[in-house]
């Protein structure tokens, strides 16, 4: 049945789609009935899992870039999420990059996407997460913080300084974003001086709180292995929570695309399968580096529970999708988790 809906909606522009589909969704939860049979039929069995010092009532979250401004977590909640990352979310709002920003590989199952950081702004989200937080919901939230466009690096720690204050007490984890490839600027903040720049201070905030907030780092799948071993040393040193595995990608090796369907795409970053196996390689290695003291929300190419399953195996503690949603529809969650 979705594949016969997600054929007839791929003929339209991909993110009027997103918001037509979102906002459907939305009319049909505003009755507490529909949304209980939504639930029922979406929500998997309990599959709890305790990570990062945190309780999730399942491993398969949605990852940042779908719910930017946190106005469809009733929504994603009926649909059985275990965790919503909203964001990424800026001190200033923004409205992104010019359209058409969001593109579709069905051919290679991916996504292509420049859409840099549009979002309300961190006050308007903050305000929608403290009327989420009177639900009292069990799906837990996070917050993908990043700078604004015009905030030159060397000032890109206020920024992230801001988002941090402002949605403490409304997330329950965060995840720094410098490596999104929509921003111009923002992969150099992956070096490890200006990770230290951003990150201390967040870290000297969040141990003044009674009860700080995991806080993980999201790098880009295009890292050199000299570079992650640089982040893995950062985030020891810092003590951060863990490591969000991995953003998009600037590559297009490999596609079954045609160059010239690519070309018409333009920049952007690439999610989807082309991003499994090189997402599952860089979850693997840190695992491995750290003996797996450093815990790794992964995502990347997850549209099935095997799919799940080798990022767990390569020593994920929880997985996100965002693609595979797109391309697997709303079952996504419940097909995951009943054979994990």
């Amino acid at each position: 049945m979705y594949n016969l809906l997600r054929n007839i909606l791929f003929f339209f522009d991909a993110e009027k789609v997103h918001h037509f589909s979102m906002n459907s969704l939305k009319v049909l939860c505003k009755s507490t009935l529909i949304k209980r049979v939504i639930a029922s039929g979406f929500t998997p069995a309990n599959k709890t899992i305790e990570a990062f010092g945190l309780r999730f009532r399942n491993p398969v979250g949605l990852a940042a870039g779908f719910d930017k401004n946190a106005k469809y977590l009733n929504e994603l909640e009926a649909l059985g999420f275990g965790f919503v990352e909203i964001g990424t979310v800026t001190p200033l709002p923004q409205d992104g990059n010019p359209k058409p920003r969001l593109f579709r590989l069905p051919k290679d199952k991916a996504l292509v996407n420049r859409m840099g950081f549009n979002n309300d702004g961190v006050a308007k989200v903050a305000d929608r997460l403290r009327e989420w937080n009177k639900v009292k919901s069990k799906m837990l939230i996070g917050g993908n913080i990043g700078k604004n466009k015009v905030t030159p690096n060397e000032d890109a720690w206020k920024d992230y300084e801001i988002c941090f204050k402002e949605l403490f007490d409304h997330v329950d984890y965060f995840v720094v974003n410098v490596s999104s490839p929509n921003t111009p600027g923002l992969r150099a903040l992956q070096d490890k001086e200006s990770l230290k720049n951003i990150l201390q201070p967040l870290q000297d905030i969040n141990k003044s709180k009674v009860n700080p907030k995991p806080l993980l780092l999201k790098i880009a799948p295009d890292l050199a292995l000299e570079e992650v071993d640089e982040i893995i040393e950062v985030a020891t040193e810092l003590k951060l929570s863990g490591l969000a595995v991995a953003n998009t990608t600037i590559s297009r090796e490999g596609l079954n695309t045609s160059q010239k369907e690519i070309n018409r795409m333009g920049a952007g970053g690439l999610s989807g399968q082309p991003l499994r196996e090189v997402s599952t390689k860089m979850v693997s290695y840190i695992n491995k580096k750290t003996n797996g003291k450093l815990p790794v929300m992964a995502s990347g190419g997850i549209f099935t529970a095997d799919d799940a399953k080798e990022k767990i195996n390569a020593g994920a503690s929880l997985c996100q999708v965002w693609s595979g949603f797109i391309y697997e529809g709303p079952a996504i969650v419940k097909n995951i988790c009943s054979r994990l």
